[in-house]
């Protein structure tokens, strides 16, 4: 008798959702994905259900035929998954997702758990920008509360001269989603620790990972991050109480700001990660492998490195791939999406034995495509290791 194959059902049909399918595969496990555009990536690779989040007739029709559900992004309406949850297992669970979506209710779990952040206070008319600009002090950044993410839904305030202009961008939306202004921090570097949680409460995670960031948007990441030191041991720590308090089973991504040698929290991302890309050439185990593990309560997989990778995002349109594809140990990632300026539409990672070997193919790699500057920092980074 056939052995019965497990159903991944997946909500948001993106490139997360496309690189789970792949990673499930292997294991034995399809996929099928829900999301309200026809032309998701994600159906190159798996079927597709297409129906709006509070379709309730079409997601009853999608819980019967998967085994456990999961995210590819987190701005599913928590109420879809918390009605789906009654149905099949969710993971990670919806307290979870509704933390996340809610950057007032994400910062006060950081410091519940011990984690710093930068200052920040709810804001909800102009009156209480006025106040939290007092409070807070400039310069600062203006943001959305929910539904934010790539830099969306953000004002710099450079002085509180910006504040009519940033409530004029911003305000609109408060009534909806409210805001939340948080103080800018010249920190020395971002990082990030992905971390897996098992359905049976095993917790693992992988290399930090350093990241650099235009206009919003992840640029480039570098794993492992140089000198981490004790950083990475106090990131493991904050990740796994942060795990533990949501009860969360899955990747995850801790976005963490280093300022004056300490980590600040900044954000919590309840899926897998633009930043754990590199995973799928540079680690033994992915992180799309492992959440697949993780949600179907499959044991987690080692999350060493195998070396030293960098990975960079192709941002609205595909360079030429032949740099990549003759390059020694280069990997080319094309989402297939159509072209359009801020859209993440593919990434490629590189991966070396050591620090010296991966610089000198990157450094070719970005002078072939005219990228330089978009790898300079992670150039500087590499070479303080060679």
């Amino acid at each position: 008798m056939s052995r019965r194959q497990p159903t991944l059902g997946v909500l948001g049909g993106g490139q997360l959702a496309r690189m789970l399918a792949l990673a499930a595969a292997p294991l034995g496990v399809r996929t099928l994905v829900v999301d309200s555009a026809a032309d998701a990536c994600a159906a190159q690779v798996a079927p597709l259900l297409v129906a709006d989040w509070r379709d309730y007739e079409a997601l009853a029709r999608f819980a019967e035929r998967v085994d456990v559900i999961t995210f590819d992004f987190e701005n599913v309406p928590a109420a879809t998954a918390q009605w789906l949850a009654a149905r099949a297992p969710v993971f990670p669970n919806p307290r979870a997702l509704a933390v996340a979506q809610d950057r007032i209710a994400e910062k006060t779990l950081f410091h519940a758990i011990g984690l710093a952040t930068p200052a920040f206070a709810a804001v909800a008319s102009r009156e209480d920008l006025a106040q939290a600009l007092t409070t807070v002090g400039a310069p600062a950044i203006l943001k959305t509360r929910r539904l934010g993410y790539d830099g969306k839904g953000q004002f710099r305030i450079k002085s509180p001269a910006d504040a009519d202009a940033a409530w004029a961008t911003l305000g609109p939306q408060a009534a909806a989603h409210g805001l939340i202004l948080e103080a800018f921090v010249a920190f020395e570097r971002e990082l990030s620790v992905l971390a897996a949680r098992g359905r049976d409460g095993s917790f693992v995670t992988w290399p930090l990972t350093q990241n650099w960031h235009d206009d919003g948007i992840l640029a480039a990441s570098l794993a492992p991050a140089p000198h981490t030191g004790a950083l990475h041991q106090q990131a493991t720590a904050h990740a796994r109480a942060l795990a533990e308090r949501l009860d969360y089973v899955g990747v995850f991504a801790l976005e963490l700001f280093v300022d004056q040698g300490r980590l600040l929290g900044n954000e919590m991302a309840p899926r897998v990660h633009n930043s754990g890309h590199w995973t799928i050439e540079g680690a033994v185990t992915s992180q799309f492998e492992n959440h697949v593990r993780a949600v179907l309560g499959l044991p987690l997989g080692d999350t060493g490195a195998r070396g030293r990778s960098l990975m960079f995002n192709w941002i609205g349109e595909l360079p030429a791939a032949t740099p990549v594809l003759t390059a020694a140990d280069a990997h080319w990632h094309d989402y297939g999406k159509t072209a359009r300026p801020g859209r993440k539409v593919g990434h490629a990672t590189v991966c070396a034995a050591d620090a010296a070997t991966l610089h000198a193919c990157v450094q070719g790699i970005a002078a072939a495509l005219g990228r330089e500057t978009q790898v300079t920092a992670a150039l500087q980074a590499l070479a303080t290791l060679r």
